[in-house]
């Protein structure tokens, strides 16, 4: 019977890896996967380990012993340790000078029974093996019984991480493997310090620390292994690995607690700046890295242990020496160096430690490291200098874009570093900048120059520099800043965005450098630095443009028309002219508006009478972007500084000028040819999104100012809506409902409008919606603004409550999540309305009882297990709502064996049904966390690390 299983799973690897045909290796790895779990493995795994067989058989063989002995090893009887433990070992014996493939596997089979085993079963395992190995063996060599030895003991850490024991056994056997490190330990020490050891030995054994290492073992413990590693650092063939080991050992959580070990190793790591400094000096890139991940991994993980060493505080800056050494190797990253970026977390480190102390501590602890955290911006502003433009122009766009990544965490750490060093940081970098631009002796490279510009920025991006007595020169110095290069404009550009606020404060300032923003915005190079500088400078100082508005409307439109910019930054630039408008007399609004859209709005007129083809819808949306950014910013209400940001408005206490809204006026007149081109493109759901987005933007920003349109864009909705339903239009639709569905005068379109909708989706309910979940999403958010914002609207004889209703208990199980998310909201708004809308409360005592057994299918294992809080709130809503009908519900829903789900017993369904029920009905964070606790038993993932995990 065996060796049949055999002979068929033989035919089947010879399929699975020789076949061409890929219908027959899908069988055979069909019938491979059974026979792995079936009884017979046990003597075909064996069989296919035989020397007779080639590697990738034995490997399958050697495969299926591990699946078993890990996933099924409730299957094997105990009077059957010992041989499978004796079988093993003699395999592992036969395959250590075979095929290293299947002896690894072999190897993670018996590291897989040890752990099932121990420590009961098999105490002392470690030991053991050790001994066993340790014995001649029959004709095996000592090399290649020492290495099998060694692959044994390093995959049995590593077969603890990954492998399947319960939480409680995870203990038992870490402790376990901890008390076995007092047999593994000496056998490595004396593997590595035999002078006859070959070089493939150690590598081993260095590899196996590395293992054990990362089970935690004491730092005190492995102390001298790590100092062998350090002696292994000269040897090239050694080297990667060493590092890997010494790494693993001091980052690991527990070792800080090792004060004694850790000052023992600092002269160590010191001792490598020689190996370090020849590496840098010959180039070799590979030992760099590995010495400054050893200096950087000292100091992140123990600046706090080292600094409170006050005794050996000398010891620890010539670390941090070390540490600037490698933050400032020689060489463009990520060119001719990778090393520097490893540092830049460690001085992160480093200050929080020190600003961590209490302040007598800390003023001593800045004596010594201000100084040394100047250096340090002196050495983050050399590593950020560009190379010359004639090395830059050979890199390739990948070490471009690493490069541009690793200025912004240089940016990052100077931002942070600023915290320490404060206002004085500003001032040096100030004269430093002042000492350049007004050197006339030696001519400064423009690299120089944007560094410092480009340290200035990032403090400057983020921290709110209003206060310092610097920027005046500063930005008296830009203008002297000879812009001969594309990076050095950028990077002025930014430096100006971000002075932004501080310009609005000192208006006086703009004229000097806005005629360079301008000038730059005709460069197609610096299109995304100059179009978001103007936009932050409209944004922040729109009260003291008007002397300007003419130049910039003109620069701005003379670029948009010579079509300099792409798309995104011809929205921006947009955005900025809407900013830019607001803060103008109404009359000169329009009248700027009229020169800046008329051009638009003929080239529209023109698209409007062609036949649809792709390239004119992509023009049409163009425009149509272009006139719903500047809608979105132009705001005349003067209600856009709530924060108190940027320059305050003169004070208002005139009203808002008569007459209708400038954006409303501009509507208005395009009204009708929007309407035209909607009426070519009603099928295409992009030119229809656009559309809705020019006044979902202007109703936003309006707010009660766009109540003119209210009635004609009702309208026009409707029909969209009614001849080819898009969710773009009902998010519109919400949007309206949401500002205008509380205000008399504006209830009737409106009331017509959501009616309208309504029906038209419950139609497509009825001709099946799973292919619309955008629509059956977009509708439930609508039904739930009406809800909260106008509940009348559910008292309309023309509204089917009913229906509406069954539309939700059918987008509870769909199997997109936001659509079910958006599902829970609207019946969490419907349910409070039992009380004071009829119509709602005859749906929910009629119907009741269908949502709670949908909430319960979903729960039983129906949706994702990350929709489960929204499907608390509705259970929550309905108790709070309709309790004694929940009562009865509930009891009548669960009633059915099966349902929600077959793992339940009738225990656990009551056990549910009291929680629900109980006085605790009132905590929702309670109720949430009994439908989970219920949901892991409904899926059969109650106790198991998969739910520990959730």
């Amino acid at each position: 019977e065996a060796w049949d299983v055999t002979a068929e799973g033989v035919r089947a690897l010879h399929q699975l890896y020789y076949d061409p045909n890929i219908e027959n290796k899908n069988l055979a790895q069909k019938w491979l996967m059974q026979a792995q779990v079936s009884p017979q493995a046990w003597q075909f795994c064996w069989a296919l380990l035989s020397p007779d067989k080639v590697p990738e058989i034995q490997y399958f063989g050697a495969s299926a012993l591990h699946t078993k002995i890990s996933r099924y090893w409730g299957d094997i009887p105990t009077d059957q340790y010992e041989s499978l433990k004796s079988q093993l070992f003699s395999q592992i014996a036969c395959f250590s000078s075979g095929s290293k493939m299947v002896l690894t596997r072999l190897c993670v089979a018996l590291a897989s029974l040890a752990l099932n085993t121990m420590p009961e079963a098999w105490p002392g395992a470690v030991a053991e093996m050790v001994r066993v190995f340790q014995e001649e063996g029959g004709g095996v060599d000592g090399r290649a019984r020492c290495l099998a030895l060694l692959e044994l003991l390093t995959v049995l850490p590593e077969e603890f991480h990954t492998s399947r024991l319960p939480q409680y056994r995870k203990g038992q056997v870490r402790g376990a493997l901890g008390r076995e490190w007092g047999s593994v330990c000496p056998l490595l020490q004396q593997l590595l310090r035999r002078a006859d050891s070959p070089g493939a030995v150690k590598a081993r054994v260095l590899r196996c620390l590395s293992s054990w290492v990362m089970l935690d073992v004491p730092l005190n413990e492995s102390e001298s292994l790590v100092h062998d590693c350090f002696s292994a650092l000269p040897d090239p063939e050694l080297f990667d690995t060493a590092v890997e080991a010494i790494v693993n050992a001091i980052s690991q959580p527990d070792s800080q607690r090792y004060v004694n070990t850790l000052l023992k190793l600092v002269p160590l790591v010191l001792a490598l700046q020689e190996q370090l400094r020849e590496a840098v000096q010959g180039g070799d890139m590979e030992t760099c890295h590995g010495i400054c991940r050893i200096v950087v991994t000292l100091g992140e993980n123990h600046s706090r242990t080292l600094l409170e060493q006050v005794d050996h505080w000398q010891s620890f800056l010539a670390l941090v020496n070390m540490i600037m050494f490698c933050t400032g190797i020689p060489g463009h990253y990520p060119v001719n160096e990778t090393t520097s970026s490893l540092t830049l977390t460690f001085w992160y480190t480093l200050q929080d430690e020190i600003m961590s102390f209490e302040s007598e501590r800390q003023a001593v602890y800045l004596q010594v490291y201000r100084p040394v955290y100047f250096q340090l911006v002196d050495v983050l502003l050399h590593k950020a200098q560009f190379p010359s433009d004639q090395e830059y122009a050979s890199w390739s766009s990948d070490e471009k874009e690493q490069f541009r990544i690793y200025r912004v965490d240089i940016s990052d750490t100077l931002m942070y570093v600023y915290e320490m060093l404060g206002a004085e940081l500003l001032s040096n970098l100030y004269e430093k900048l002042g000492r350049l631009l007004t050197n006339t002796e030696q001519p400064t490279s423009w690299q120089h120059t944007e560094a410092l510009l480009y340290g200035f920025q990032s403090i400057a991006e983020t921290i709110d520099v209003n206060y310092s007595d610097v920027i005046p020169g500063l930005i008296g110095l830009i203008p002297r800043i000879n812009i001969n290069n594309v990076q050095l404009a950028d990077t002025v550009m930014f430096t100006i965005g971000a002075l932004a606020e501080w310009l609005a404060d000192h208006p006086v300032m703009l004229s000097s450098v806005l005629p360079l923003v301008l000038q730059a915005l005709g460069n197609p190079d610096l299109s995304v630095s100059s179009v978001s500088t103007l936009k932050k400078i409209c944004r922040e100082c729109k009260y003291d443009l008007p002397p300007y508005a003419s130049n910039i409307v003109a620069v701005s439109q003379e670029v948009l028309i010579k079509q300099i910019h792409k798309t995104s930054q011809c929205m921006w630039l947009m955005q900025a002219l809407g900013f830019l408008l607001s803060a103008l007399p109404v009359e000169e609004i329009l009248r700027n508006l009229h020169s800046l859209i008329t051009p638009y709005i003929q080239q529209l007129e023109k698209l409007a009478d062609e036949t649809p083809n792709p390239s004119n819808k992509l023009a049409i949306i163009h425009i149509l972007g272009l006139l719903s950014n500047l809608f979105t910013t132009l705001d005349i209400s003067k209600q856009d500084d709530e924060s108190g940001e940027g320059s305050a408005p003169p004070v208002k206490t005139t009203p808002p000028p008569p007459g209708p809204n400038p954006v409303v006026v501009v509507l208005q007149q395009v009204f009708a040819l929007i309407q035209t081109v909607l009426s070519q493109w009603l099928n295409d759901s992009q030119v229809v999104e656009a559309v809705c987005a020019i006044f979902e933007k202007s109703v936003k920003t309006l707010l009660h100012d766009f109540a003119p349109m209210v009635s004609q864009l009702s309208e026009m909705l409707g029909q969209m809506y009614s001849t080819i339903p898009q969710a773009s239009a009902l998010d519109l639709t919400r949007q309206m409902v949401h500002i205008f569905a509380s205000q008399t005068d504006h209830f009737p379109p409106i009331k017509a409008l959501f009616e309208l909708v309504t029906s038209v989706t419950l139609s497509i309910f009825q001709q099946g919606p799973r292919d619309h979940p955008d629509i059956v999403d977009s509708f439930m958010q609508l039904q739930a603004q009406a809800l909260k914002r106008k509940p009348d609207l559910f008292l309309s004889e023309s509204l089917d409550v009913k229906a509406v209703f069954h539309c939700g208990i059918l987008s509870l199980k769909f199997p997109e999540a936001p659509t079910v998310k958006s599902t829970c909201l609207f019946f969490t708004e419907l349910l409070p309305h039992c009380s004071d809308v009829p119509p709602v409360a005859r749906v929910v005592q009629e119907d009741g009882k269908v949502l709670i057994q949908a909430l319960l299918e979903g729960i039983g294992g129906g949706v994702s297990r990350s929709l489960m809080d929204q499907f608390a709130e509705v259970l929550f809503s309905m108790n709070k709502n309709c309790f004694s009908l929940l009562t009865l519900w509930l009891k009548e829903a669960l009633q059915p064996p099966g349902f929600p789900s077959m793992r339940l017993t009738p225990e656990q369904k009551e056990n549910f049904s009291q929680q629900i029920l109980s006085r605790e009905r009132v905590n929702k964070r309670r109720v949430k966390d009994i439908v989970k606790e219920f949901t892991l038993v409904c899926r059969g993932l109650h106790g198991t690390e998969y739910a520990a995990e959730y």
